[in-house]
């Protein structure tokens, strides 16, 4: 392990650092399927974070036995990697509050986030944020449960930049389905899936503003899921036309089919990772001074991004240069 300064350390100094998660956020609804994908977290590793899902999931009538549920799933030995989170009603839904006194009394201390689903403002959205503070105040949570916000609707969308720079926010994932159908048919359901979701102009907008604002905030943009479930390579090319095309780090999987390939998309390129092991590791030899390297000049400014970079390839499961990983990951080899 190496006693030189670490990039976490001298990087971010007097800001907070952009936040690295997993490549996949995957949905499940009932308790068989969110143990389902608990086991195959724990054969994959926390590659993908895993969402029990209490709005669409839950039966009419029985939403706090689902979120009471939910919780339980949270707080299980299976849950290795403490990354599960969980999605609340609406705010024009009646439980969405008792969503948040359960899962926050039960379960505030391991929750990976909570997601808010279909806001129509930044007001709804600081509406709940607070009721989960609060949650957390009243039960002696002593931290702060990250945030994802659904942007689904045109009140969302025009508020995204608003959104992405409250309080506590970590996420802003694009609903796809829900905005298509917003549009009250002036967009094609064709829309919703490939290539419409890429090609029209009124979707690729709004991507492209759900991506500028969370990134200029500091926020992880996630993209929508993908309707296809055994193409492989459909799903991959889904995946990688968010990232490469749309700037999302992120995206949503509806089955198990769907996680790996949208991990092997999300990854960083090979080459790009190792030389950002190369220039890291000569910067922290340097102090964290400039260097040069390949003939190039590199200072605090590219290094932020080779961190950010290695981050993100260690949380797609890459297998990282075997110096950089036991610098910066104290990933023992050999």
């Amino acid at each position: 392990m190496s006693s030189l300064p670490h990039p976490e350390h001298v990087l971010f100094q007097g800001e907070k650092p952009f936040p690295v998660l997993p490549a996949v956020d995957h949905y499940a609804g009932s308790e068989k399927l969110m143990r389902k994908a608990l086991a195959l977290q724990e054969e994959l590793g926390p590659v993908f974070d895993i969402t029990c899902d209490c709005e669409d999931g839950a039966h009419a009538g029985a939403e706090a036995e689902h979120a009471e549920m939910a919780a339980a799933v949270v707080l299980s030995d299976d849950n290795r990697f403490g990354r599960v989170g969980a999605r609340i009603h609406d705010i024009t839904h009646p439980h969405w509050e008792q969503d948040v006194e359960i899962l926050v009394s039960r379960a505030g201390n391991r929750l990976a986030f909570l997601t808010i689903p279909k806001p129509r403002s930044v007001a709804d959205a600081a509406r709940q944020i607070e009721s989960i503070r609060s949650a957390e105040e009243r039960h002696g949570v002593e931290r702060a449960i990250p945030v994802h916000v659904l942007i689904e609707t045109h009140g969302a969308l025009r508020d995204a930049w608003d959104i992405a720079a409250l309080d506590r926010v970590e996420s802003l994932d694009f609903g796809l389905m829900d905005f298509v159908s917003g549009h009250h048919g002036a967009i094609p359901g064709a829309a919703m899936r490939s290539p419409g979701q890429f090609d029209h102009p009124l979707v690729a907008r709004a991507k492209c503003d759900i991506a500028a604002a969370a990134l200029a905030n500091g926020v992880v943009p996630s993209h929508n899921v993908t309707t296809e479930l055994k193409d492989l390579d459909y799903i991959r090319r889904d995946a990688e036309r968010a990232r490469r095309e749309f700037g999302y780090l992120r995206m949503w999987s509806i089955h198990p089919n769907q996680i790996v390939p949208i991990v092997e998309a999300m990854r960083p390129d090979f080459s790009e990772v190792e030389d950002a092991s190369s220039i890291l590791i000569a910067a922290q030899d340097a102090a964290w001074g400039p260097i040069q390297h390949a003939g190039k000049l590199h200072d605090r400014a590219s290094y932020r991004y080779y961190w950010e970079l290695l981050k993100r390839a260690r949380a797609t499961g890459m297998n990282l240069p075997t110096d950089a990983a036991a610098r910066f990951f104290q990933i023992k080899t050999g």
